[in-house]
């Protein structure tokens, strides 16, 4: 079965074809970073204006990288949510359109649950059961994964995830837009240990997350310290502790359920301090972890002709309304 696959959640527009049979053929990938970085984050209606403009030349490129025709098209995946709502309704109109007048089935995709089943795309995959650490811009959630459609919560964010924890410490230092890679950037160049900042919850007992302390205790050591000088030491604390908290709590999750496989996705997953600390914690425990490519770690089309596939290898693409979920829980999904 071959499935073309559409992202366009929030501000990258990625187009992909998976083959059941062959694996990922082709995927393509244009990012809005350079358009919203002026405006300090994303802008909803600019985001749904290129989406618009990308998606068609992006699927001809795909497509031509391997002298493929829509005819070829054995069905089509697009994500359904949760995201932006004006962004997703473009590929949905896209992705179900397309699908219409080709006479082809369409399955809307979760889009975290495209994140969470990336690394299988890698070599080596992980086998089910795993525990997961979804960690993004919008969420930082560990799962526990037994099959495809059955994820249980084990710890959510209170509040900011860890991507908005990076993008808003980021503001703060005068930065750029994403703040993750320049925070990161900045960091290697700082002392970790000049400042202490506080470990949000790492102790708290469970396996939930809260990192609007850590961005407030971030903005008093700037006011403290406005000097240039003090700015990469200030980012390298604030990646420290951010690092050390997700390998902690990754690590508790492990220990609960009794697994020896930790899979990270999402765009804080290619932080290389991150997978530099689980790489280490989990062999000490005789565990392991697996991570998705890097380039499929932020938002893609792979991910979602992906997790397509398997819905629609198990005939989840029956008729259904035209509706996009901005707000969708990840455990309201059914099983494949």
């Amino acid at each position: 079965m071959l499935v073309l696959g559409i992202e366009s959640s929030c501000d990258e527009t990625g187009v992909a074809l998976y083959d059941t049979d062959k694996g990922l053929l082709a995927h393509r990938l244009h990012s809005q970073v350079a358009m919203h970085r002026e405006y300090g984050g994303v802008v909803p209606e600019l985001a749904s204006r290129d989406h618009i403009q990308r998606l068609l030349p992006l699927v001809r490129e795909v497509l031509g990288e391997r002298s493929l025709t829509l005819q070829a098209l054995d069905g089509i995946a697009y994500t359904q949510g949760p995201g932006l709502a004006g962004a997703l309704l473009v590929g949905a109109g896209f992705a179900r359109s397309l699908a219409y007048s080709l006479n082809i089935p369409a399955v809307g995709v979760h889009h975290l649950e495209g994140h969470l089943l990336s690394p299988l795309l890698a070599d080596p995959r992980p086998e089910f059961p795993f525990v997961a650490l979804l960690v993004s811009g919008g969420h930082t959630q560990l799962m526990h994964v037994t099959e495809v459609g059955a994820y249980e919560t084990l710890g959510d964010t209170l509040d900011d995830a860890a991507g908005e924890a990076f993008d808003k410490t980021a503001q703060l230092l005068g930065l750029g837009y994403p703040g993750g890679p320049a925070v990161s950037k900045l960091a290697e160049s700082g002392d970790p240990t000049r400042f202490k900042l506080p470990r949000p919850m790492l102790n708290s007992g469970d396996l939930n997350f809260s990192f609007s302390g850590l961005k407030t205790a971030v903005l008093t050591l700037r006011n403290k310290y406005p000097e240039e000088a003090a700015r990469a030491d200030i980012a390298a604390a604030f990646q420290r502790v951010m690092v050390e908290v997700l390998a902690e709590k990754s690590m508790q999750a492990l220990r609960q359920v009794g697994s020896i496989r930790l899979v990270v996705a999402g765009g804080v997953g290619a932080n290389k301090q991150l997978r530099q600390r689980l790489v280490s914690e989990t062999a000490s425990w005789g565990a392991k972890v697996y991570f998705p490519p890097l380039d499929l770690c932020t938002d893609n089309g792979a991910m979602i002709a992906f997790a397509g596939a398997l819905r629609l290898q198990q005939g989840q693409a029956g008729p259904a309304p035209f509706n996009v979920k901005p707000r969708w829980d990840l455990q309201e999904l059914p099983r494949t």
